[in-house]
């Protein structure tokens, strides 16, 4: 299995990703029962994985991922990347990385791919009062 370059052009069509991405491309990239994870999301299969990405578009204003390492061992690669997206037409860019692992099968298609970054710091403290009460715990904490 060639999973360095299945992984590549994997972090390629990630790159790529917009609002006019047909659910056809996806399913060029996961295997129909594949296993999608992040904070919010547990799913199976593109039929799951696609509206996802799908809301993503709808939500968030020039969502955009850019990837910086891509590592690969046996069937599996570590793709680091940066997010980069606005909540309004109006707001500042805001932006984070995450790391995913992405597991291939032997034709190369995904069967399980987990998103790892932290929604409490990217997401949560951004939302007025709930972000006070996490920075409060914080503190705390480090105190």
């Amino acid at each position: 299995m060639k999973v360095a370059e299945h992984a590549h052009n994997y972090a390629s069509f990630y790159e790529n990703l917009n609002d006019a991405t047909p659910k056809n491309d996806y399913k060029k990239f996961f295997d129909e029962n594949s296993y999608f994870e992040d904070p919010f999301h547990k799913v199976n299969g593109v039929e799951q994985i696609y509206p996802i990405f799908e809301k993503m578009y709808k939500t968030l204003v020039n969502p955009i991922f850019s990837v910086d390492e891509v590592i690969c061992s046996n069937s599996v690669a570590y793709i680091r990347w940066e997010f980069r997206y606005s909540l309004s037409k109006s707001a500042k860019t805001e932006n984070f990385t995450g790391i995913s692992r992405v597991e291939f099968n032997y034709h190369g298609l995904v069967i399980s791919h987990i998103d790892y970054w932290d929604s409490a710091v990217h997401i949560y403290e951004k939302i007025p009062i709930i972000g006070s009460i996490l920075r409060f715990i914080k503190r705390k904490i480090n105190d």
